[in-house]
C-alpha cells in the first residue's frame, strides 16, 4: 500500500512540474518585458538570479543540505552557465527590441538541439517515429508562427541590432540544450535545490560584470523603477527562478531530456496568449494554425515515452532518483499537498 502511494506520488510530481515549466516558463517572456520596463536586462538578470539563489540556498542550510560540495558546485556552475547566464541572458537583452512572444517563439528550436547534442540517446531517439515527427511537426509550426512577422520585419527592413538579435537567438537555444544535458549527465547526489541554487548564483554572479560591459549601471536610478517592475521581478524570482527552474533540474533527473525540451512548444502558445489578453496584441489565423500545429507536436513527442497502462507508468517512475527531500521540494513549489 505504502509503495503503491509513493507511486502515485512521484507520478503527480512529474505531472505537475510539467504543467509549471510549461505555464510559468510561458509567462516569464511577458513578465521579462515588464521588468525591462525600468531596469535595464543585464542589471535585472543578477537581481534575479542572486535573489532566488540566496533564497534557495539559505532554505537548503536550514533543512540540513550539504551545501559547499566541489563536485556539485563545479557542476552546477557550469550547467547553470550555460542556460541561465547565456542562453536565459539573450534571451532578456534581445526583449529590450524583440516582442516577447517573437522571442519565445525563437527559442522553440530547443527540442532540435536535445536531439542532435544529446548523441548517448541518437539510437532510441531516431527510433522513434513519433519524436522524430513530433520535433519536425513542431518546428514547422514555429516556422509558420514566426513567419508572418518575419516577412513583415524584411519588407520593412531588419537594422542590425535586430539582426544581430536574431542571430543571438540562434545561439540560445544550443546553449541551453548543451547546459541541460551536461547538468543531467553530471548530476551529484546533492538534492536538486542545492544543485539549483548553485546554478542560479553563478548566473547571477557573471550578470553584474555583464552590466558594466553593456553599460548599464551609469543609467540606473533605483529610485526611478516603477512598482509594476518590482513585481514583476518578484514573479521571476519566485515562479520563474525557483519554482519552474528547480521543477525543470528535477525533471531531467527522472524524465527524457528530450521530453523535457518539449517546454519550447508549449511556453511560445502561453507566451503568444498573454501578449493577446494583456499587452493588446493581434493574433491571426495563421498564427492559430501555429498554436495548433505546436500543441500536436508536443502530443506526438509525448506518444513513444509515455504508456497509458498503470503498470507501464511504476515502471517509468521508480529507477528514478525520487529522494524524499527532492519530492519534498517540488511539493513546496509546486503546491502539491501529499
Amino acid at each position: 500500500m505504502e509503495t503503491r502511494s509513493i507511486n502515485k506520488l512521484s507520478t503527480l510530481l512529474v505531472v505537475v512540474a510539467f504543467a509549471t515549466v510549461y505555464v510559468v516558463w510561458g509567462s516569464t517572456y511577458f513578465f521579462i518585458q515588464m521588468a525591462l520596463n525600468g531596469i535595464p536586462p543585464m542589471i535585472m538578470g543578477a537581481m534575479r538570479f542572486v535573489a532566488a539563489s540566496v533564497l534557495l540556498l539559505g532554505w537548503c542550510y536550514l533543512k540540513g543540505d550539504k551545501i559547499f560540495d566541489k563536485q556539485t558546485i563545479k557542476a552546477s556552475v557550469i550547467s547553470g552557465l550555460f542556460t541561465l547566464f547565456i542562453a536565459n541572458g539573450i534571451v532578456i537583452w534581445v526583449e529590450k527590441f524583440i516582442p516577447s512572444a517573437m522571442v519565445a517563439i525563437m527559442v522553440s528550436a530547443n527540442p532540435i538541439w536535445f536531439v542532435i547534442l544529446d548523441k548517448v540517446n541518437w539510437k532510441v531517439n531516431l527510433k522513434s517515429r513519433s519524436t522524430i515527427w513530433g520535433l519536425v511537426i513542431g518546428f514547422s509550426g514555429v516556422i509558420l508562427l514566426f513567419g508572418e512577422a518575419f516577412s513583415k520585419s524584411v519588407a520593412g527592413g531588419v537594422d542590425t541590432q535586430h539582426l544581430v538579435g536574431l542571430l543571438l537567438l540562434i545561439v540560445g537555444p544550443i546553449a541551453w540544450a548543451g547546459g541541460s544535458l551536461y547538468s543531467k549527465k553530471t548530476a551529484t547526489n546533492a538534492p536538486v535545490r542545492v544543485n539549483t541554487g548553485w546554478q542560479m548564483m553563478a548566473a547571477g554572479i557573471a550578470f553584474i560584470p555583464a552590466g558594466f560591459i553593456d553599460n548599464e549601471y551609469a543609467t540606473f536610478h533605483i529610485s526611478a523603477v516603477p512598482a509594476q517592475t518590482w513585481m514583476a521581478v518578484v514573479y521571476l524570482i519566485f515562479f520563474g527562478s525557483i519554482a519552474a527552474f528547480s521543477a525543470y533540474v528535477w525533471l531531467l533527473q527522472v524524465r527524457p531530456a528530450t521530453q523535457v525540451s518539449t517546454h519550447s512548444y508549449v511556453n511560445p502558445v502561453i507566451a503568444v496568449l498573454l501578449g493577446v489578453f494583456f499587452a493588446g496584441e493581434v493574433i491571426s489565423w495563421m498564427q492559430v494554425l501555429g498554436l495548433v500545429i505546436i500543441l500536436l507536436s508536443v502530443l506526438l513527442v509525448n506518444l513513444s515515452k509515455y504508456s497509458f497502462s498503470k503498470t507501464a507508468a511504476v515502471k517509468a517512475i521508480k529507477p528514478a532518483p525520487l529522494k524524499k527531500t527532492d519530492a519534498v521540494l517540488v511539493e513546496k513549489l509546486c503546491g502539491v499537498n501529499p
